[in-house]
């Protein structure tokens, strides 16, 4: 079994709760819309599957490595594989989900077409990324971040309808976000060149996942009862707008 180590993905490690809850919310709000037959594109660590699974009468789950934890239920399986394309069928999925990815792939336009292609006429494709004014630094793991119109007008390539979301945090997850917004900075004030924005993003790699870890670390150290205590219900899900840390999105076929 394949052991991710970057911090990209996120974990159930108490430094990632902050982002973990976030993602929990997106996948809850999720299982509230989802039915049928559903393909989730990037299981990640595999936590989405135990939440979205028991909502489906088919749930098949890609992504490029194995996941080190995922539901076992009779009705889900795993396909090991990197997207696009998407190794389904035409008209095949009532639902396609995909949180956290499309930030990923350099082909982003062909990614839309073929999730488009694999659903049903009337199928939904529910996505959630970064929104890129949220961004404290460069991440090098993303090919591209999106701002709202921008991930709109993608969406508008392919589907006939989008309804733009976002997920927006509380004033707990507010509070924690300008300790961390300080913290970021008091690491970045040394990149006097803005050398982050300028290299390669192979070269920041492993410096941005080990400066990461570090950071979410001395912070869970110094805020112990802030980081641990956020909570799912501390982020919510409203019309996208400024603030919003994710941007959650639902094209219609």
């Amino acid at each position: 079994m394949a052991k991710v180590t970057t911090a990209e993905r996120v974990s159930r490690e108490q430094s990632d709760n902050y982002v973990f809850q976030r993602s929990l919310l997106a996948y809850h709000k999720a299982a509230e819309l989802i039915s049928g037959d559903v393909l989730e594109i990037g299981t990640g660590e595999g936590y989405g599957a135990e939440v979205l699974a028991p909502r489906a009468t088919r749930y098949i789950t890609i992504d490029k490595t194995t996941p080190l934890n995922l539901y076992q239920g009779s009705n889900v399986e795993f396909v090991e594989a990197a997207v696009p394309p998407i190794p389904a069928e035409n008209n095949s999925f009532d639902y396609v989900v995909s949180f956290q990815v499309i930030e990923h792939i350099k082909r982003d336009f062909d990614f839309v077409r073929e999730v488009h292609r694999v659903l049903k006429p009337g199928g939904k494709f529910i996505v959630t990324t970064p929104n890129a004014p949220m961004s404290l630094t460069r991440n090098p793991w993303h090919v591209r971040e999106y701002r709202p119109e921008e991930l709109t007008n993608l969406l508008e390539c392919s589907f006939s309808k989008v309804t733009p979301s976002g997920v927006f945090g509380g004033e707990k997850v507010m509070e924690y976000y300008e300790k961390n917004r300080r913290s970021v900075q008091k690491i970045t004030r040394f990149d006097l060149l803005r050398l982050q924005y300028i290299l390669p993003r192979f070269l920041l790699k492993l410096p941005y996942d080990l400066l990461n870890r570090f950071n979410r670390r001395r912070l869970l150290k110094k805020n112990t009862e802030l980081t641990t205590s956020i909570a799912m219900d501390d982020y919510y899900i409203a019309p996208v707008g400024e603030g919003c840390f994710d941007l959650f999105y639902i094209a219609e076929k």
